[in-house]
């Protein structure tokens, strides 16, 4: 019993006059075989362009003449250069999935592109109840090629991310284990084969650069003079700071007694005027 699984699906593709094609070929493999058999052809009037119809600059092998007409009226910018036309810049004449009117189809023609192909197109096939159409089967090998590598990649990444062992991560995981191991030796200051001499240029390195600061440190009866002397030149210090603080109060309360004596002088002066004042008014009253 043939399985017919979502053959359905295949029948509401078909559009026009199709052909069958029946084949135990692989479906991928098959478009490949049919694709490579296809040839260029030159466009018609009508013709549906397979893909955009691009005319790229540059000189031509076309003759000055009236044909430099003919391309500025399917607006494609050219000039003279010598005795032949150039293009002046790439200019897209027809969209992939439009019609090919008849100007812009004898220009490409008389330019020596051919848009069209001839021979079978390839629109899905049937497998096994999977059905692929042609935007599928004709990806690129070189499209196949680059996305396996970049899945491979991927998942071997991962394994070593999860540390999942496989025929193809081993050596790297162990190499991996060794470097990490070491490392905590190193750290711990775990003596292992590979780590004593490491750790011990280590431990000596230590050393020296203690004994460099050790050099550099005073003895201690000599540190405790210096104490001494600093505490000295403190007191002596504080001394003097305070019999300067003594002198000036002195002369503030020197100061103090100088005003107030001459207030008192000025208080003197003044009371003899005011008994006179009082003396005369009782003699005129």
């Amino acid at each position: 019993e043939i399985n017919l699984k979502n053959i359905g699906e295949l029948v509401d593709r078909i559009k026009g006059e199709p052909a069958l094609l029946f084949s135990n070929t692989d479906p991928f493999k098959l478009a490949r075989i049919i694709s490579k058999s296809k040839s260029p052809a030159a466009a018609k009037p009508g013709d549906i362009a397979p893909r955009d119809i691009v005319v790229k600059a540059g000189p031509t092998q076309l003759a000055a003449g009236p044909v430099i007409g003919e391309l500025q009226r399917v607006k494609i910018p050219a000039g003279v250069e010598g005795e032949k036309i150039s293009i002046k810049k790439d200019t897209t004449v027809v969209k992939e999935g439009q019609v090919i009117e008849k100007p812009v189809a004898d220009i490409i023609s008389k330019l020596g592109i051919e848009p069209m192909e001839i021979g079978l197109t390839l629109i899905s096939v049937w497998n096994d109840g999977t059905i692929y159409d042609k935007d599928i089967l004709f990806i690129p090998m070189e499209k196949y090629t680059e996305d396996l590598l970049k899945a491979y990649s991927n998942a071997f990444n991962l394994s070593l991310e999860l540390g999942y062992p496989t025929k193809y991560n081993l050596p790297v995981l162990i190499s991996k284990a060794h470097s990490e191991a070491y490392a905590l030796a190193m750290e711990t200051g775990t003596l292992t084969k590979e780590t004593l001499g490491p750790l011990l240029l280590k431990a000596q390195a230590q050393a020296a650069e203690l004994e460099k600061k050790a050099g550099d440190l005073k003895p201690a009866e000599e540190a405790k003079e210096e104490a001494k002397d600093d505490a000295k030149d403190v007191k002596k210090e504080d001394k003097d700071e305070k019999k300067e603080d003594a002198a000036k109060k002195e002369e503030k309360i020197s100061g103090n007694d100088e005003k107030k004596e001459k207030a008192d002088d000025k208080k003197a002066d003044t009371k003899p005027e005011k008994s006179d004042d009082k003396k005369s008014q009782k003699k005129k009253e």
